[in-house]
């Protein structure tokens, strides 16, 4: 992957799927490494990974939910290195359940992880990103950020969220001219644990819901979606589209408007478990 060799880039959620083969991809690229995760074991074995590319890396256990620890951190990493140039807002988590029976704080919590860590990411990096003279923020949304799903209520917000914050950026940094590139990144279903790692409202099978979307869903591995992203990065897209289901969805959505929710309040009760 070219363009990437010197550039300083930090990836949040580093500790699995698509964070740990965006830090290894990047380290293959040449770049230094700042990767963060919460899980501190996956953590040390992408920090292994990493460092026997070559390159540098800061490795650091970072709860993305603590605004004023992310705020020091983005200052650690760029005194560290001399410069920031590319931040990978990935962290984030799964929640089941429909809305009715959803508890506010499982609400809260996937809104503070999904769409505030990717804020707070944003905001503590992007004076760094801006001094760097070559900066860019890639955050990942979802393809539930451009469709929405019963019983992902919580999730779609977060995604949607996160679209609307980082498209919403993308057009100030080009009207104010600062040297920062912005994009927003949809993966469909990939093959990392995040399925597995997802809680539920009370009384729902988390392992047949992980099963199906391991078996019917997940498409993708996460070393082909960390390859697609860079790819973009590297041609400065605005919006980058993972796997095909992605792909095949957010036409469907642009041709029906908004109804494609009748579409799948038929179709969905068929295909997904009970």
């Amino acid at each position: 992957m070219q363009g990437f060799a010197g550039k300083v880039a930090v990836v949040t959620g580093a500790g699995s799927g698509i964070g740990r083969a965006l830090a290894v991809e990047l380290a293959r690229s040449g770049a230094q490494l700042a990767i963060s995760d919460l899980d501190t074991e996956g953590l040390a074995e992408t920090e292994k990974r990493v460092a026997a590319l070559g390159v540098p890396v800061k490795a650091d256990r970072l709860n993305v939910t603590e605004r004023e620890a992310f705020l020091l951190y983005a200052d650690e990493v760029n005194e560290h290195f001399g410069k920031v140039n590319q931040i990978y807002n990935n962290a984030g988590i799964a929640f089941n359940g429909d809305i009715e029976v959803s508890p506010f704080k499982d609400i809260e919590r996937v809104m503070d992880v999904d769409f505030w860590g990717v804020v707070n990411g944003t905001k503590a990096f992007l004076p760094h990103l801006i001094a760097s003279g070559d900066g860019h923020v890639i955050n990942i949304s979802s393809l539930f950020g451009l469709l929405s799903m019963p019983g992902q209520g919580a999730y779609n917000a977060a995604k949607f969220a996160v679209r609307g914050f980082t498209e919403a950026l993308n057009l100030e940094m080009s009207m104010n001219k600062h040297p920062v590139k912005v994009t927003t990144v949809h993966p469909g279903g990939i093959k990392t644990a995040i399925a597995r790692n997802a809680t539920a409202v009370e009384g729902m099978d988390v392992e047949a819901l992980a099963d199906f979307f391991d078996r019917r869903l997940a498409s993708t591995s996460a070393e082909k979606a960390a390859q697609v992203i860079l790819e973009g990065v590297s041609k400065k897209r605005d919006r980058v589209l993972i796997g095909n289901d992605a792909r095949a969805l957010d036409l469907l959505v642009r041709i029906l408007g908004s109804k494609y929710q009748r579409l799948f309040a038929l179709a969905l009760p068929r295909l997904r478990p009970q």
